[in-house]
């Protein structure tokens, strides 16, 4: 199970890949095309939840009827790939992989980001080797993570969720760390706002190199 026992569950989007503008730009493209106003960085980081028809609920004051939602997801989603292939790692993320690798650690990533889509990704950037287990979505798009960090962990045979941490950007990263009842860290470079993450109850951290050092210390 490594050293210690000790393993991390890290989060994509928003996480390891510095993808926070891909998206707005992809919001604000997709909310153009439904006639919807265009938002801010700091406005998305506000109202941004999981599931993603309750974050169109606090724009629209509704939740989107199925039509609606189907027509928004696909079109995010159709200009977000458009931009993801530009992104880059986080600061320091490969760095804090390998070390963490090489010092006999153990580290897995799990996303709600396709499948298909997530793991040629993550081969690109020349991390893949640094986990011992990718998993993305599979199916609906309108569910959180807390489900798939059950089969997530159900999958890392001899990892209990007591000595777990999960690595992410979102509160819903903390609630499907809490299912399952392992520890989280919330990091500020993602989706939400400072103020959003500190509501949570978890640490929050404004660097991964923080977030790494704040898990040691959970477990």
């Amino acid at each position: 199970m490594g050293k210690h026992g000790k393993h991390l569950v890290w989060d994509w989007n928003g996480t390891l890949l510095d993808d926070i503008e891909a998206v707005i730009g992809a919001t604000n493209a997709a909310f153009a095309e439904l006639g919807l106003e265009p938002i801010t960085l700091a406005r998305y980081r506000d109202l941004y939840t999981v599931p993603v028809p309750k974050f169109y609920e606090r724009l629209m004051g509704r939740l989107p009827t199925e039509a609606e939602w189907a027509l928004m997801d696909g079109a995010f989603h159709r200009h977000y790939w458009q931009r993801a292939e530009a992104c880059v790692l986080t600061a320091g993320a490969a760095e804090l992989l390998a070390a963490r690798q090489e010092s006999g650690f153990t580290q897995s990533l799990l996303s709600l980001a396709p499948h298909a889509e997530l793991v040629p990704l993550v081969r690109r950037h020349g991390i893949e080797p640094r986990f011992v287990r990718v998993d993305g979505r599979i199916g609906s798009s309108t569910e959180g993570k807390s489900a798939h960090m059950v089969r997530h962990l159900e999958a890392l045979v001899g990892v209990p969720a007591e000595r777990v941490v999960v690595i992410g950007d979102a509160a819903d990263d903390a609630r499907a760390a809490a299912h399952v009842g392992a520890r989280a860290v919330l990091y500020t470079g993602g989706s939400h706002s400072r103020a959003s993450l500190a509501a949570v109850g978890v640490p929050v951290v404004d660097s991964l190199a923080e977030a790494v050092a704040v898990a040691e210390e959970l477990i």
